[in-house]
């Protein structure tokens, strides 16, 4: 994919980047230099870190907000949202991860994706190739095909993190969907595909990294909270139009 560069001169104006960390360490800071040029905003949530990783980042040109405790990823992502909606100027909001697995240069492609297709929701896309380890490759296949039949609609990648949400879209999140650990973004895919809204994945690199310290999801508990989520979810929000 090749990256698009012309956005390190404009920015889209009103979009704002929201990075969730915590005990990111030394990962952290690269990700938010690269990613303030490329949007108007940068927000960093530090979910209750005690690694100090965030501490400086104001000098950068970001914004940081703090949870005094460690809550969860979800809960962060949507302080995070709420922050980034605060200002009136906000038209877009990017989500990606503090751990270097989302290329910051790929930001523009998918606030383009956006704007062109007058989507809702944009999904960055993993491809799981031969450079990822099968048990990674085979848990994506399964959580796509289980989540597409429960949910009439197929998305190639239901956990990338790495996403792209227009204002009324993450409005509607912020008062529909409920934070939590990493589930809270699958019930945002349910929220969004029950609800009508625009939905569309792009293609993104896989960055993935053998024994990633910084990386907090552990595979039994929350994938267990994920798949809880997904039928919590879908009984929850009804499908668009359904009372």
């Amino acid at each position: 994919m090749e990256h698009d560069e012309t956005s390190l001169d404009s920015p889209p104006k009103g979009l704002t980047a929201i990075i969730p960390c915590y005990n990111a360490g030394a990962r952290l800071r690269p990700v938010v230099e690269a990613a303030l040029p490329r949007v108007q905003r940068v927000i960093v949530v530090d979910d209750g870190s005690s690694d100090g990783a965030a501490d400086g980042l104001e000098a950068l040109g970001a914004k940081v907000v703090r949870l005094e405790t460690n809550r969860g990823k979800g809960h962060a992502l949507l302080m995070g949202i709420a922050a980034a909606l605060e200002a009136e100027e906000t038209g877009a909001v990017c989500l990606l991860d503090a751990d270097g697995q989302h290329d910051p240069a790929e930001i523009p492609a998918l606030y383009e994706t956006l704007s062109r297709e007058q989507a809702d929701l944009v999904i960055g896309s993993r491809v799981f190739d031969g450079d990822v380890p099968w048990r990674s490759r085979l848990g994506n296949r399964i959580t796509v095909a289980v989540s597409g039949r429960l949910l009439g609609h197929r998305l190639p990648d239901t956990q990338s993190g790495f996403r792209m949400l227009s204002r009324p879209f993450a409005e509607a999140v912020l008062a529909s969907v409920r934070g939590g650990r990493y589930e809270t973004e699958m019930e945002m895919i349910v929220f969004a595909v029950r609800g009508g809204f625009h939905i569309v994945p792009v293609p993104i690199r896989t960055i993935y990294e053998t024994g990633n310290t910084s990386s907090h999801f552990r595979r039994v508990r929350d994938s267990f909270l994920i798949y809880s989520r997904l039928v919590r979810a879908l009984l929850r929000h009804r499908p668009s139009g359904q009372g």
